[in-house]
């Protein structure tokens, strides 16, 4: 097994967050009880009461944001990370474990008092982003190389690790849809065609007025989500559908915030196929909430009213929040995972990391009962604030992430919006989601809703070994949700355990 050894001084809140995370992503089993100290864990991994130390040290070299570039598909740990293998033994500095919270708790964006025209923090508070590394999950590559180096230095003791998804799975991918347009498409159409008029694209331009002169008269909103859920039902896909749940107001409607009164037939029609096909909803939250947080608990519960099931899930319209202090009303107001860290302006791991994490609350100095599963790519990232008209260089770029998200073993989270036809100016766009999902497919992840993803990491997360820590009879305490749970060795061989 891994034992945990008490640093003097102790880690404080930030450094233990860290530290959890590390382990949590690395996928190393935790031995309940470890000999690491009093409230202590042990990630497991040998066989017949042997162990590998992991111990936290002081270092004369600082870890910043600028040594993760030394080498961040390694984890940035080859250097300026400072991880180290010996015989029995893995250090890690305290310097790093403030940097893995710095980053994945968006520490920065949470102390700026800086925001865009939208009231968004910009990326320039994004410490990935402002060092040129947003397209790495640098999070889940120091996690990499933590197990790695646990590997090399247990030599020849077994190491157990957890299954990183259900049924042999190696990877998650979580489509997304944000419902922004329900009605009144035509008005959305024509601003649509003169920001394509403004960036000289004329042919497009064309096309999406033939297409809406042929769509009067019909509903190609509801249509494009028809596709949407017919192309999911053909691959297999579970999604989330983010649904605006206040209620409109010539005012916010003009703001391009709640457009649509989620009860409205045009609503309904789409909520209800998509729930048809049992596919998760969950609030997407208004312009309100951001200074007004009692509207949360108002608009989940008038979602969940039509859902007739709870709302977990929350993610802001126009990703406008104020990173940690949202937060904790969402959690006040009982979700159980946010979805809104992700840039507007680009695609990659806004918190370095493509997986789900316990969101960091930097003035409390505490994590939040809260989940966060950052949306790693977004349709209209490039197309609005790029210029990139073409639908097939969204797929690309969306794939080339998926790519890095298999790499690390992560959750793919997405954007597509279903007001993406070509009568409302995105001629193309339905044939590169259709595409979008099949390259997806192809390389066999566990697809499913956020929620359910999210209950899944919980489980996986709070696994635990017990007793006797030996990896030819373990026995794990598995909690509710994990039924689907599997351990494996260093190489990915199955290793059997006993329920407790």
């Amino acid at each position: 097994m891994l034992r945990i050894i008490s640093p003097v001084p102790p880690l404080d809140a930030a450094e233990r967050h860290a530290l959890d995370t590390l382990v949590d992503l690395s996928r190393l089993l935790v031995i309940e009880g470890g000999a690491g100290g009093a409230g202590e864990a042990a990630a497991a991994g040998g066989a017949g009461g042997e162990s590998v130390e992991l111990r936290v040290t002081e270092s004369a070299e600082a870890s910043t944001v600028d040594t993760l570039r030394e080498g961040p598909r390694g984890g940035g740990v080859g250097g300026g990370g400072g991880l180290r293998p010996r015989d029995g033994g893995v250090e890690i500095p305290r310097a790093l474990l403030r940097l893995v919270t710095h980053i994945v708790g968006g520490v920065r964006e949470q102390r700026s008092t800086a925001t865009d025209r939208h009231g968004r923090v910009p990326h320039s508070e994004n410490d990935p982003a402002r060092q040129g590394f947003e397209r790495e999950p640098v999070v889940n590559r120091i996690a990499v190389a933590l197990r790695r180096a646990v590997i090399e230095a247990a030599g020849r003791r077994a190491v157990v690790l957890v299954a990183p998804w259900p049924s042999g799975k190696r990877w998650a991918v979580a489509m997304t849809h944000d419902l922004d347009v329900v009605a009144g498409w035509p008005a959305f159409t024509a601003l649509r065609i003169v920001e394509l008029l403004g960036k000289a694209q004329l042919r497009r331009a064309a096309r999406s007025t033939a297409s809406a002169v042929r769509a009067i008269g019909r509903d190609p909103i509801f249509s494009t989500a028809r596709d949407i859920l017919s192309t999911e039902r053909r691959l297999g896909m579970r999604s989330t559908w983010f649904i605006i749940s206040g209620s409109a107001t010539l005012q916010s409607i003009k703001a391009g915030d709640i457009t649509y009164t989620v009860e409205s037939r045009a609503s309904r029609r789409i909520i209800d196929a998509a729930l048809h096909d049992e596919h998760e909803l969950a609030l997407h939250g208004s312009f309100a909430t951001l200074d007004a947080p009692r509207f949360f608990r108002e608009q989940r519960d008038r979602l969940a009213a039509l859902a007739s099931a709870p709302i977990a899930g929350v993610r802001q319209h126009f990703i406008r929040m104020r990173p940690g202090t949202t937060h904790e009303h969402m959690a006040h107001a009982g979700f159980a995972y946010d979805s809104t860290f992700g840039f507007s302006d680009r695609n990659g791991f806004r918190l370095g990391v493509a997986d789900v994490v316990r969101v960091w609350d930097d003035g409390g100095q505490r994590a939040l009962g809260l989940d966060e599963v950052p949306f790693v790519w977004m349709d209209r990232a490039l197309s609005k604030y790029r210029g990139v008209e073409d639908p097939d260089a969204w797929i690309q770029d969306a794939l080339a992430l998926a790519a890095t998200c298999r790499e690390v073993e992560g959750v793919w989270n997405g954007i597509w919006h279903p007001n993406l036809a070509p009568a409302l100016g995105f001629p193309g766009a339905p044939a590169a989601f259709e595409t979008l999902c099949e390259q997806l497919m192809a390389h066999a992840p566990w697809s499913a809703s956020l929620g359910e993803i999210v209950r899944w990491r919980r489980a996986r997360r709070t696994v635990r070994a017990v007793g006797e820590a030996r990896a030819d009879a373990l026995r794990l305490r598995v909690p509710g949700g994990a039924a689907a749970l599997a351990l494996e060795d260093a190489d990915g061989r199955p290793v059997p355990f006993t329920p407790v």
